[in-house]
């Protein structure tokens, strides 16, 4: 058997994956016909052609049109249930997922946050009881927002910590929209013991993780992979070991890096970094998180040690309770030695 066998089979952890951007085509277009909302795409072909990124506006126009689509909670049940699903089909038994609500919810077009969160805990619930897999909610604030609709976004992360919420974020384009927009928001969630996991360092360099960091008061970093530009920051993120969720093919389709090769995985580890790997928005990057360690083993060479590590890095950097948490990685160092004897037993 090979390295590939050992991946899928494998259970995983996924910190960095948009629900929205993760989404697959044919759940867009079920919601769609539900919701009589005209898309430009009418069949599952047509609807990956369209998803194909292009550049991040075309991302953000894709995002602008889908999203019409999603008008009630049991919309937003289906989605997450057939995320759940597809998860589940890759062993990922626990996912961290960054979820933004549409800014319609503010004035009231689309149904309250607390119809929205009982919405995903049933999918959440749903999933652990018949798929055996889980998932905690980012809920995440897009950039170009105002800091009075922000409010909101903090609002929701306070309210929702504890049932289902798991932390606060921050997403979207990067440059012009430095995280210092949203202070006040980030203290006040900070001080109500909600944890941040901003997005930075991808399409802006490592001014956007010092602020990450000092604003946000950032416990990982969605990307991060520019801090190799400032040696001090490589420093003090070693020294803290702050996680990086890295999504490779996502920072090669955003023109982060010139090809997968290029990419700074290898150096980010021999930096002495804490590295995770993730998807981000699969479907428009044509990718998953099973695919994503694939990549990095056919590009670097990885072999099932530093798989296993990065692996292992993910399950200790998510977000649960401590003893949840140590349960899991029992788990997984278990299933990690079953299947190395099944796989590459001699």
């Amino acid at each position: 058997m090979s390295l590939t066998d050992f991946i899928r089979a494998m259970p995983k952890v996924e910190l960095h994956v948009h629900l929205q951007g993760a989404t697959q085509p044919e759940t867009w277009l079920e919601l769609a016909r539900r919701n009589n909302v005209d898309l430009p795409a009418k069949t599952p072909a047509e609807m990956r052609e369209w998803f194909r990124f292009k550049d991040f506006r075309h991302f953000i126009d894709t995002y602008i049109h889908v999203v019409r689509a999603l008008v009630t909670a049991d919309d937003l049940e289906l989605m997450a249930r057939e995320f759940l699903k597809n998860q589940a089909a890759q062993h990922i038994v626990y996912s961290e997922v960054t979820y933004t609500p549409s800014v319609r919810t503010i004035t009231g077009e689309v149904p309250p946050f607390e119809e929205q969160l009982a919405a995903l805990n049933r999918a959440r619930a749903w999933a652990e009881a018949e798929l055996g897999v889980s998932m905690g909610v980012v809920i995440d604030i897009p950039r170009e927002i105002t800091a009075e609709e922000a409010d909101f976004y903090a609002d929701w992360a306070i309210s929702g910590h504890g049932r289902g919420v798991v932390a606060f974020g921050i997403g979207g384009y990067e440059p012009g929209n430095p995280p210092e927009k949203y202070a006040a928001q980030f203290a006040r969630v900070y001080a109500a013991g909600v944890p941040c996991v901003p997005h930075a360092g991808e399409t802006v360099g490592p001014e956007s993780i010092w602020s990450a960091i000092k604003v946000c008061k950032a416990v990982r970093i969605g990307h991060g992979v520019r801090c190799l530009e400032d040696p001090a920051l490589v420093d003090y993120l070693r020294e803290r070991q702050i996680p990086l969720e890295v999504s490779p093919t996502s920072n090669v389709f955003l023109k982060v890096f010139p090809s997968l090769a290029e990419h700074a995985l290898p150096r980010l580890l021999d930096a002495g970094l804490y590295v995770t790997i993730n998807s981000d928005d699969p479907p428009m990057f044509n990718t998953t998180l099973t695919d994503e360690y694939l990549r990095i083993v056919e590009t670097f060479g990885f072999d099932a040690e530093q798989i296993e590590q990065l692996m292992l890095n993910a399950v200790r950097a998510a977000l649960l309770p401590a003893d949840p948490k140590a349960q899991m990685e029992k788990r997984f160092l278990a299933e990690f030695a079953r299947l190395r004897a099944e796989f590459f037993a001699s």
